[in-house]
């Protein structure tokens, strides 16, 4: 059970590390494209790279059975639920993937940079609040102290200005919200369905509602894509594709309070990514805040204590 955990971990912390780098290509990217055409286009890319991987692993699996023969083959009954529980899992991601990525972007707009990255990680505190108001599970008392570490560690990470509450602030929150349902909605599918294909749809379905909005409130051209092409592909494929993917994996040994802590560290290795290829200068505090972020995640690792 602990090598499980600590292997779900170890994907996880890989997951923030693929997340924080994407920042990197975003910023780059948004120089030639709108940013719903920007997420509209690494969705696209990131769905068609799951669909083929997922092609990829039907054919060996196929191999393999007749390699083995029927010894080795599912029964028709699981067949059905796994397919049930990802298409169902699939399309709730996709959903909660559209709506907080767009709220994102949509608030990104009006306000600080800094802000928004303090205000999206709160979903490490929305994450276990849900999971014990929704699904009545407790979080021990270890992990709600990472968690307030974890805040504070990225406070002083993010936020380098007044902290004011703006229109976009309130986006930011949104998305926040809607990305602790993406996390908990993919702790309640992933021991039950395929993670490929479950990742494949929730792109998809983000695939297809990007690209209509990006049509409604903005003017897409061949032209901006491909100038941008270099930071989609790290975005759609390495980010999205392989990165929720991982995610996915991840969460099938670890719980969801202690995943979403992990998977903040996205805004530490952004940082530190802008340091050594954009040179951005990263302050006193910056470090402070990463130094703690660290502290939080080696207090989840920590078994609790249980009553006699």
């Amino acid at each position: 059970m602990k090598r499980s955990k600590a292997f779900g971990n170890l994907i996880l912390l890989g997951t923030s590390t693929i997340w924080g780098l994407a920042f990197v290509f975003q910023r780059t990217g948004m120089d030639n494209v709108g940013p719903i055409t920007f997420n509209a286009a690494r969705m696209a890319a990131g769905a068609i790279f799951l669909a083929l991987l997922s092609m990829f692993f039907d054919l060996k699996k196929r191999k393999n059975a007749r390699t083995w023969g029927d010894s080795e083959a599912e029964s028709e009954e699981n067949i059905k639920k796994r397919k049930k529980a990802t298409l169902i899992g699939g399309l709730l991601c996709g959903f909660f993937l559209t709506v907080s990525s767009l709220a994102q972007q949509m608030g990104i707009v009006h306000t600080t940079a800094g802000k928004a990255g303090f205000i999206t990680a709160m979903y490490m505190l929305f994450v276990p609040i849900f999971n014990l108001i929704l699904f009545k599970k407790k979080t021990g008392k270890t992990v709600w102290l990472a968690v307030a570490l974890g805040i504070v560690g990225m406070y002083l990470l993010c936020v380098k200005e007044n902290f004011t509450l703006t229109t976009g602030d309130a986006l930011i929150l949104l998305c926040a919200i809607l990305f602790s349902g993406h996390i908990l909605c993919c702790d309640r599918f992933a021991p039950h369905c395929d993670p490929v294909k479950l990742s494949a749809i929730q792109f998809t379905v983000a695939t297809v509602a990007c690209t209509i909005l990006a049509f409604i409130f903005e003017k897409p051209s061949i032209d901006g894509i491909i100038s941008a092409a270099v930071p989609i592909l790290y975005c759609g494929v390495m980010s999205g594709g392989v990165g929720y993917t991982l995610q996915i994996v991840g969460q099938k040994h670890t719980e969801p309070a202690t995943a979403s802590l992990i998977m903040s560290l996205e805004a530490v290795f952004a940082a530190i990514a802008g340091a050594l290829i954009l040179h951005e200068r990263m302050l006193p505090a910056e470090f402070i805040g990463s130094a703690i972020m660290f502290v939080a995640i080696i207090l989840v690792q920590l078994p609790e204590k249980k009553k006699q």
